[in-house]
């Protein structure tokens, strides 16, 4: 397998722009396919996809690619595809759909590892309906979340467990399998966030044993378009309909307002970006993704590689968490500083990285980074350079 990081570049333009951008974890660099599908979509499509006029088949058609790209990815079925504007907006949703299981009585668990998308929605519904919640904590040193506590915190009432595949902002990835096989023998479900992972790692929804699995396309170079994949696509037509139509079948149930068309175009499009990363990928869509993040992930354990020991040279420089399996994304703070500070002065060079304190990120929290002024995070994407990693530390060495 090869990876040529200058080809990779070539298609993205706005990298033209002096910039350089660690920051994926905020949504990566468009490429121009993605773009161009998304105006040719916008100028070719209806606003539905009812009825017979060409413009409402092809919408209709849009759609149906989007669910098949988004089932590649993931190892999914595209009867199981759930579409939407935002990840967030669609866990909403299901949690709703799930809310007449989740009363007093039952049990949900949830982890401080997760973003708010995926905590969020299950807290409301929880004070809303006396759900009992239990938190499966970060371990302060590694940032790991240690699978042994689930043996504890899933007991029989537990109705649902919501973990994320990879952190976004120290990188760590737990072990969903653990968890799922628990919450599945207590009879309950598992919904993952995989939106962290998804970017840099194979997704199998069969190997996760996750019932659900949510992802959003600005992590790969997307729209900010969302999806939910459910493992069993019957269980869609077991949960209430949220739709306005209230007789929705399958993943409509689930899509509140419609389908923006153009966006789901540019769903495809990066889904098939992804896949062509490593320019010597062949067969079927999702054994080009196979090959071509296998790639990736080649070039960027190398790349990361060099950033941890290059952050770990500045003694004023502290690196947060070290978590055995993770994805290439580094959250760090600088002594003395605050990171706004330090994220304003990495602007003021022309770099990019996610700054301030995450809008007030529970995990930062939990381990005390917050009150100690913050952290910056910086991500690796598929055309991040050497280059640029010396350029962040360069002006990493001016902050005393």
């Amino acid at each position: 397998m090869t990876y040529d990081v200058a080809r990779v570049r070539g298609l993205f333009p706005s990298l033209g722009d002096g910039w350089i951008h660690l920051d994926p974890q905020l949504g990566m660099q468009i490429p121009d396919r993605v773009a161009t599908a998304v105006s040719t979509t916008f100028r070719g499509t209806a606003s539905t996809h009812i009825g017979r006029h060409p413009y409402a088949q092809r919408s209709a058609k849009v759609a149906d690619d989007a669910r098949q790209a988004v089932a590649d990815l993931v190892g999914g079925s595209p009867e199981g595809v759930v579409l939407g504007p935002d990840h967030g907006i669609l866990l909403t949703a299901l949690a709703e759909a799930l809310s007449t299981r989740l009363g007093l009585g039952t049990g949900i668990v949830l982890s401080r590892l997760d973003d708010e998308a995926n905590v969020s929605p299950w807290l409301r519904i929880a004070n809303r309906y006396g759900a009992q919640v239990q938190w499966a904590e970060v371990d302060i040193e590694t940032c790991e979340l240690p699978s042994w506590q689930f043996g504890e915190l899933i007991a029989a009432n537990t109705r649902l467990v919501a973990l994320t595949a990879a952190s976004t902002v120290v990188g760590s990835a737990p072990d969903v399998r653990v968890a799922a096989d628990l919450v599945h023998d207590a009879g309950g479900l598992l919904v993952v966030d995989a939106v962290g992972a998804a970017p840099y790692a194979v997704l199998d929804i069969e190997e996760l044993r996750a019932d659900v699995v949510a992802v959003n396309a600005a992590a790969w170079g997307g729209p900010r378009v969302g999806a939910l994949v459910f493992r069993d696509p019957e269980l869609l037509d077991r949960l209430p309909s949220q739709a306005l139509d209230t007789d929705a079948k399958g993943p409509a149930r689930l899509e509140v307002a419609g389908l923006h068309y153009s966006l789901l175009a540019g769903m495809t499009a990066s889904v098939d970006c992804l896949a062509a990363l490593d320019e010597n990928a062949s067969g079927t869509r999702r054994q080009r993704l196979e090959m071509s993040i296998g790639s990736l992930q080649d070039y960027q354990d190398r790349l990361f590689e060099y950033l941890q020991e290059r952050v770990a040279a500045l003694p004023h420089v502290m690196a947060i968490g070290q978590a055995s399996s993770r994805i290439p994304c580094l959250s760090i703070s600088v002594d003395g500083v605050d990171s706004d500070k330090v994220a304003a002065r990495l602007a003021d060079n022309r770099i990019d990285v996610v700054g301030g304190l995450h809008g007030g990120s529970r995990l930062l929290e939990s381990l005390g980074v917050a009150d100690a002024g913050g952290a910056i995070t910086v991500g690796l994407a598929p055309y991040t350079t050497r280059h640029e990693i010396d350029q962040l530390v360069t002006v990493l060495e001016t902050l005393t």
